[in-house]
């Protein structure tokens, strides 16, 4: 049921600890003197890290949450229903026309594509009470909440805004001028569309649904199309060049969409400045509410570090890949894409690990946060959406979700070895 995701957190935080003190003590014995001096000077740092970064997190919500209220008072985001309504008539067949719910579900989905995670949960409840409306069995998952939830969990993220705020204040931090903390923006589409089909396949084999539609199918592979053809054209250029081009079609998406949300409003005579600060005061309380998530893991994950912890895993998992006789540059990353499945703060934190081990603009680097970008958090999605309508039985649910997780960890490590490798 929903309450065995965070006993599995609590005890995979608590293993962090026990076995890097452990690891430790076995290190001072054979007369390492400097390894506990270490994992205290971790333990700070670590703490002392969650706290910059929530805090660097402030202003980016700030911005987005009051840009998204005057998208929502300025009637764009219904505009938005109506444009996906055709689709979610043959994905949703439970759900009638019109139904409060679509308008939420396609909320959701919008705040997902731009990578407004904080902004996506709000709504993604809204849709899961309105679904709730429609369940003759309130403790049994319905079909539409199972693909709702299952689509979440898959992320579709057209602009990962979160990473990329990460990636330029570290890229501050190590000096680098002029990086271009928006190059992650295509791979990371690439991979979260791979895992967004996987997951829809699953669920649609099993619910029966009429996939093969073509109102479904005509915009779905209008959309891959589209995908394809922009990935031909970067394979044709230098990496640098195409880096470049990346960067600048994020940055014109992000600003244009800025633009066309603000003179919607304009035009609908939104007072535009006093929504959007009433919009942007949320940005705090949000940044706010994620320090002690992120120092919590920070700290275990830094302790567990520092004691040589992680080093033996993926030295375990190093060696069966050389074994295989394949390439290991992926390795430093993978970390984050186990532990995105358990917990976004954990992996956001072992994705922060990865670009200050290795550097933001390393290979390991990238492909963490192309990771980072394009998965998401399954048990705490399962928990939170299904919790907050009282549903117990989750049926194919969890299942559906962790196929595309694996399938999603796989096409970003793949992705990243076509980008920049």
């Amino acid at each position: 049921g929903p309450t065995t995701p965070p006993m599995l957190l609590n005890l995979i935080w608590l293993a962090f600890f026990v076995s890097a003190f452990a690891v430790a003590l076995a290190r001072l014995v054979m007369g390492d003197m400097e390894v506990f001096p270490k994992l205290l000077a971790a333990m700070f740092d670590s703490a002392r890290t969650g706290f910059d970064i929530s805090i660097g997190l402030v202003g980016v919500m700030a911005l987005w949450l009051g840009i998204l209220r005057i998208g929502e008072r300025a009637g764009m985001v219904d505009a938005l229903a109506r444009l996906a309504a055709p689709a979610l008539r043959h994905l949703f067949p439970g759900v009638p026309a019109g139904h409060p719910a679509q308008g939420a579900m396609v909320m959701n989905v919008s705040a997902n594509l731009l990578g407004l995670d904080n902004a996506a949960t709000p709504l993604g409840l809204k849709a899961m009470q309105e679904l709730q409306t429609l369940n003759p069995r309130p403790e049994r998952a319905t079909d539409a909440q199972i693909l709702f939830i299952v689509l979440n969990t898959a992320g579709l993220t057209l602009i990962p805004t979160s990473v990329i705020a990460i990636r330029q204040t570290l890229a501050m931090k190590q000096g680098l001028v002029g990086f271009n903390a928006a190059d992650i923006l295509l791979p990371t589409l690439v991979a979260t569309s791979i895992s967004l089909l996987a997951a829809l396949l699953a669920v649609a084999v099993l619910q029966r649904l009429p996939i093969w539609h073509a109102r479904l199918l005509v915009p779905l592979a209008a959309f891959g199309a589209a995908i394809g053809a922009v990935l031909w054209g970067l394979g044709q250029l230098p990496p640098e060049v195409a880096a470049r081009w990346m960067g600048l079609a994020g940055s014109l998406a992000i600003v244009t969409l800025v633009l066309v949300f603000l003179l919607a409003g304009a035009a609908k005579r939104v007072p535009v400045y006093e929504v959007f600060v009433e919009g942007a005061k949320e940005g705090f309380g949000v940044a706010v509410n994620i320090i002690p998530y992120l120092v919590a893991m920070l700290v275990a994950i830094g302790v567990f570090r520092a004691a040589g912890c992680m080093d033996y895993v993926m030295g375990a998992i190093g060696t069966g890949v050389a074994a295989l006789g394949w390439n290991t540059d992926f390795l430093p990353a993978l970390p984050v894409g186990l532990m995105k499945i358990l917990s976004g703060s954990g992996a956001r934190g072992l994705m922060v690990d990865v670009m200050q081990t290795h550097g933001v603009d390393s290979f390991a680097g990238r492909l963490a946060a192309i990771i980072q970008g394009s998965t998401e958090t399954t048990f705490y999605v399962l928990a939170v959406y299904f919790g907050s309508v009282g549903v117990k039985d989750t049926r194919h649910a969890l299942g559906c979700a962790l196929f595309a997780d694996a399938v999603g960890i796989v096409a970003a490590i793949g992705v990243a070895y076509a980008f920049y490798r």
